[in-house]
């Protein structure tokens, strides 16, 4: 039997974590760009939870040296801290002279707290012509919890987080976009009031995008376990959240597919739901469970899967950019099946959901 080979364009992610400088112990510039690249991702961008975060030139200069020496033919975009020391609080990073480094700005891993802090970083930012790129956290609402505030976590004692502390701050920062009139990106939506915001902004006409990631589309909190490859923030949500997202990237209320990549060493994941860091890896694992589980099921078109990884997420950063991106294609072997080994992985992180799901789509060539 003719087996089916495909060249697909090259997937773009807009959010990822490579962890270096600062953290090596954890993932490198060099090993994920290698993981990008084995996902048949051609750009990605980094988030800023660095040592030193990029907050000034002086230390965004550190990470554009490695990714100069290190990037492997893979386009790596760095995104600045909205907040100096990316604490979401204080004061302002020195926005002006990073924009001409940076596609946008973020305190990715937590949600700028204050609104007046917020409102000045959007007015900075579409004086820059860049997007505020939006973790939507509001800490008061946390009370300490770790997975979703739902049925697992109260049948097993577990500490939840409400949906509301993601939709309640991205409430308010629809309604400071509407005032500041910035572009605006939503980071990993993952709670049906999101979209439903989200869905109502985009009728309004804001200038808004969003993403979701490949963990939120396949899987919920029915499906945890007692294990730190199932943590990640925001957490697996409840079944009708799950479809309230694919309904989203269905109707173009989600405009793109990111995999927040976010590795961690394997003691700092070992430590159960309750004590592990929150992240797990993606980059080379979403199109293979997307196509597996959304497309050769029926749930999506090999059309529409390929829109929002590749040619959306290429024209958003475009948009941030302000120029076109060179296009890179990779051919894939549709027919090739087998178990997701995390041991094979080019990533330095090892912890996935995604652990033995048998999947389809190998990568075969590239150019």
């Amino acid at each position: 039997m003719e087996r089916c080979f495909a060249v697909l364009p090259g997937f773009v992610d807009l959010h990822v974590h490579f962890r270096e400088p600062g953290f090596s112990m954890k993932e490198t510039i060099r090993t994920g760009a290698a993981a990008a690249r084995r996902g048949g991702y051609c750009a990605v961008c980094t988030m800023p939870n660095l040592n030193p975060a990029p907050d000034t030139l002086e230390h965004l200069r550190i990470q554009l040296e490695i990714i100069e020496r290190n990037a492997q033919n893979v386009m790596i975009v760095p995104v600045g801290a909205i907040t100096k020391g990316q604490a979401g609080k204080g004061e302002l990073s020195d926005m002006a002279a990073m924009a001409p480094y940076v596609c946008g700005f973020s305190d990715d891993g937590r949600g700028v707290q204050n609104d007046d802090l917020m409102r000045q970083a959007m007015r900075d930012a579409k004086k820059l012509g860049k997007p505020i790129i939006a973790h939507c956290e509001d800490e008061s609402l946390l009370r300490g919890g770790y997975i979703h505030d739902g049925a697992y976590a109260k049948a097993n004692g577990h500490k939840g987080i409400c949906s509301e502390s993601e939709w309640k701050q991205l409430e308010r920062d629809l309604a400071l976009v509407e005032e500041t009139g910035c572009d605006y990106h939503v980071c990993h939506v993952s709670a049906k009031e999101s979209v439903a915001l989200l869905r109502a902004a985009k009728q309004k006409g804001l200038p808004v995008t969003a993403e979701t990631a490949p963990h939120y589309l396949l899987l919920t909190d029915e499906d945890l376990q007692e294990d730190g490859r199932f943590k990640m923030n925001p957490p697996l949500r409840a079944p009708e959240d799950c479809m309230a997202l694919l309904q989203g990237i269905q109707d173009g209320t989600i405009d793109c597919i990111a995999t927040d990549h976010a590795p961690h060493t394997r003691e700092e994941k070992a430590k159960g739901l309750a004590g592990s860091a929150f992240g797990i890896v993606g980059l080379e694992t979403a199109f293979p469970v997307l196509y597996s589980q959304l497309v050769r099921q029926g749930v999506l078109s090999i059309e529409t899967l390929i829109a929002l990884m590749s040619h959306n997420p290429k024209k958003i950063l475009e948009r941030w950019m302000g120029r076109e991106l060179p296009a890179k294609k990779f051919t894939w072997d549709l027919d090739a099946q087998y178990a997701v080994d995390p041991e094979q992985f080019a990533s330095m992180g090892r912890s996935t959901p995604f652990k033995n799901w048998e999947v389809y789509g190998k990568i075969v060539d590239h150019n």
